[in-house]
Order: structure tokens, then sequence, then C-alpha cells
């Protein structure tokens, strides 16, 4: 796909359609093929060295235990699963599948991806500000990026959002460098990102509107070639995505709880960066950015950081899709727009110095200043994501406790929330454990992450002399309990609690037993 269409200005080819990109006079132009390897590995490097430490320290949550679960099951169990629950995360789910069989289920194997997905996300962050605006935009773009505490949680997780925002990234960049130079290859590249960006979060897709806006441009520009590839290439990379958004649409109802408050919508800055302050710096300079870049060049990133959250909180009643987590891949668009803003407010700063050489070195002494002292408020935050979530029950102390005080012929069960009978499978994995007393169809059978229970509890406990009650239940362990389980329990005498977070361990022994 190539285009003919050019303009001619004083005997001087131009094409209208050239990437979104502007320069001031003072700003440095890009001499020299070192400059795009620096914008991308230098964030890429930060990244690393913020999200590679301590990877598998923090405990797995919930929605881990979901993937380590669908990674770990046969392929025909995980489409019976994906029939039921899940749909829309199973191109990530067969990713992981392969991958575990390679690297194994620790909590860093399976957050591995992730945290290498988000680190090349911060250099492709770079180069899409350097294509936007400048080289020294871009580089900060993507060292704010790296800071930003939201990077390094969900660089630390083991669901799909890292790859939303890499995607999505690299969707970006391929469309701009299209419109630069337009080519088959490129253009056929775009409509794969397109579709990986679709297939690793269906909301990351939003940022096609944004793509939109630079398409619009270039159209106006006189390239009247380019919507009609654009618009091929969106057709054909969301159509393998609309099987997933048909069948999913089918499952909402797992999170049909999602209904967005103006609470929710009052906490969404620091949600999506990880702090307040975080949230204050990139939203602010993000207006300045709006306001000093031009309205044509800063229209595409304000669109990709504006419209998803505002799209996903007017239809949260019906789709529910207003979580910050799903938004992960709007992070980079504010800060494009924050660093285009600290570009200019550094430039208006040091716009007294006599030449263009020292006005670039102070610039770029006063941003790196600016990146130093983010940092260091950054820091706090981006040690405490690193550390287990404090609503989470403590899971791997649990497993610990069952595993050094089992018998022979003990049973287990669980109650309350928080799928409980999953994480410990997952704490239990490589450990002789006691046998689920209460199971009657596993979840590979039943297509679900959870278990069917026995229909008569006094039966399935009958010949039991110790039992291990594993509860999420606030205060008494054997609240909210099916009454039947919890009538055949009672035969059995508490001899030992432990309590943990949000979390209680008992040993129950049969009593005369």
């Amino acid at each position: 796909m190539t285009s003919s269409v050019t303009s001619s200005t004083a005997g001087r080819v131009v094409r209208p359609y050239r990437a979104v990109r502007t320069r001031t006079a003072d700003s440095p132009a890009p001499s020299g093929r070192w400059i795009p390897f620096l914008v991308f590995l230098l964030p890429t490097a930060v990244v690393l060295a913020c999200v590679m430490p301590g990877i598998g320290h923090r405990q797995l949550w919930r929605d881990e235990h979901c993937t380590w679960w669908a990674s770990s099951i046969r392929y025909p169990e995980l489409g019976l699963l994906i029939q039921h629950i899940d749909v829309v995360f199973a191109p990530f789910y067969a990713l992981m599948h392969a991958w575990v069989l390679l690297a194994g289920t620790s909590p860093a194997a399976l957050r591995l991806p992730e945290g290498l997905a988000m680190a090349a996300s911060a250099g492709l962050l770079g180069l899409v500000g350097r294509q936007m605006f400048t080289p020294r935009a871009g580089l900060l773009a993507g060292l704010l990026f790296a800071l930003v505490p939201t990077v390094t949680r969900y660089g630390q997780e083991a669901r799909p959002y890292a790859f939303a925002v890499f995607f999505s990234l690299l969707a970006t960049l391929l469309l701009l460098r299209a419109l630069e130079r337009p080519t088959l290859k490129l253009w056929t590249l775009y409509t794969l990102a397109i579709t990986l960006t679709g297939l690793s979060h269906l909301v990351a897709l939003c940022v096609v509107a944004a793509h939109a806006v630079a398409v619009l441009r270039a159209r106006r520009g006189g390239d009247h070639f380019v919507h009609w590839a654009f618009g091929c290439a969106v057709v054909m990379g969301t159509s393998t995505v609309v099987p997933m958004i048909a069948k999913g649409s089918g499952q909402a109802r797992q999170i049909a709880l999602n209904n967005a408050t103006s609470r929710d919508l009052v906490t969404y800055p620091m949600e999506l960066f990880g702090s307040w302050f975080a949230g204050g710096v990139v939203m602010g300079l993000g207006v300045v950015g709006l306001l000093t870049a031009g309205r044509k060049v800063a229209a595409v990133p304000a669109v990709w950081a504006v419209l998803p959250p505002v799209l996903t909180f007017l239809t949260s009643d019906r789709l529910h899709l207003f979580l910050p987590r799903y938004l992960l891949f709007t992070v980079p668009a504010w800060l494009l727009l924050a660093a285009a803003g600290a570009d200019r407010c550094a430039d208006a700063l040091t716009r007294a110095a006599r030449t263009g050489r020292q006005r670039r070195l102070a610039g770029g002494a006063l941003l790196t200043a600016a990146v130093a002292v983010f940092a260091l408020q950054m820091w706090p935050a981006v040690a405490t994501v690193r550390q287990d979530l404090p609503d989470e029950p403590d899971f791997a102390a649990a497993g610990r406790i069952v595993t050094a005080g089992q018998r022979a012929g003990d049973g287990i069960l669980y109650n309350g929330t928080f799928e409980v009978r999953k994480a410990m499978a997952y704490e239990l994995r490589d450990r002789a454990r006691p046998e689920d007393v209460m199971m009657k169809l596993t979840p590979q059978q039943a297509g679900l992450y959870s278990a069917h229970e026995c229909d008569v509890p006094a039966t399935c406990l009958a010949d039991r002399r110790r039992l291990w009650l594993v509860s999420t239940a606030l205060g008494d362990a054997r609240a909210d309990m099916r009454p039947g389980t919890a009538a055949a329990l009672a035969g059995f005498e508490v001899v030992r609690t432990e309590r943990l977070r949000n979390l209680t361990v008992q040993l129950l022994q049969r009593r005369g037993g």
C-alpha cells in the first residue's frame, strides 16, 4: 500500500501524511542514528530496574490465581472454562499456558512476561514521543512512565494489562510511521498490532479513536488514500476480535458488580497512577502540554487519554468496564502530554540563554532535575506496590500452616469468598495436600474456577477424623457456611486456630476421636 499523493512547494516535494510531530526553533535536531536507541533503551532499563527486583516476592492475588489456574489446566479444559467465564482473556491464557510449560508456575515465572512487556512499553513510549514531538520529549515521557507506581504494580502482575499497554503503543508507533512513509509492510504490521491490542484487552481498542484523529489530520493535509488504508486495517484487525466480543457479552455478569460511582471518578487519578502526587503532576503537566503543544499535535494523545475513561464511565451501568487497571493503556497518553508540557516549560524558563546550545543544555539540566525530584517522590509508592495487597488474605501463610501440621488421612474444606479453594490449590500445588473432602465435581469438570460441592456433607465427612478449615469469613470461621456443612461439622471440635490477615485456619477433630 503506497500512495503517490504528494504536493510541491517551491520545487520541494512534501508528503502531507508526515507523522504528527512538531519542534520549536530551539529544540534539538536529531542527528545521529544512536538517538532512537537511547530513547528506547534508557526508559526500558529504568523500568527493568523498578519491576524486576522482588518480582516474585508479593504473593499472588485472586485474579492472578485465575491466570495460574487457566494456564495450568489442559487445553480442552481451558476450552470448557472459557465457555462459561473469561473468554476475553482466552488469548492471554493460551499464551501463558505455553509459557508455564517452559518457566514453571512460581510467582516470578508467571509475572516475568508482563514485566518484560512493561519494560518494552517504556521504550516504545519514548519512540512515540520522539515521533510526535521531539526526542527529548519522548525520552522524558519514557522515564516518567518508568517511575509511575502502577507501572511497577502491573509489571509485577500475571494479568494481561501490561500487554494491552505494549500493543496499544506498538500500534500507535506503527500508524505514525505508516502515515509518514506508507508502505504495505507498515500497514500490514499495523493491522496485526490492532489485532493483538484487542486480544490483550478489549477496552484497549479505544486507542483506535485516537488513531482516527491522526488519520483525519493526514487526510486534511492532502493524503486522500490514507483513510482507505486505515479503514481496511481497522476492519481486518478487529475482525478476529469480534467473536470474542460476542461471546464475552454473555459473560458480563462476572463483572456486574463493577458499577462506577462519582467517588470512583474522583479517585481515578490516584488509582490510575498509583498515587495522588503522580496523578496530579502528570495530569497537570498534561493540561499544560495540551494547551501549549498545539491543538492538532496534542489531539491524538488527548483523545487517547480522555475518551476511554469517559466512555467506560458513562456505560458502566451496562458494560461495567470502568476500572483503572482496564484503562492502564491510557497512562502513556497522559505522559506524552505531560512530557510535551514539561518540554515547553523548560524552553520558556531557559529562553534567556544566549545561544541555542546553551538553551538546550539548560533545558536538559532542568528536566533532569525534575525527573530526579519525581523519582524521589515516587520511590516510596513504588516500594509499596511491591508488597502484598492489604485487602487480600494471606493464603501463603495458610499453605505453610497446613503443610506443616497435616497428617495422613486429613481432609480440607473451605468457606468464604475470594475463591479460597483455588488460592489454596496454588499454595499447595507442589506439596502433599489433604484431600478436598467436600468436592463432588472438580473445577476442570465443571468448567469453572470453583468446584461443585457434596450434596450431603455428613456423608462426605463420615470417615474423617481431622479436618482443616480455611475460611475468609470475618469473625466466626463458619459464618455464612452452607447449613448442611455447618450441621455436619457440629460433630467436630476446634483444636487449633490461626488468625492470619483476612483469613482463618482451623484444625478440627472429631469429638470422641
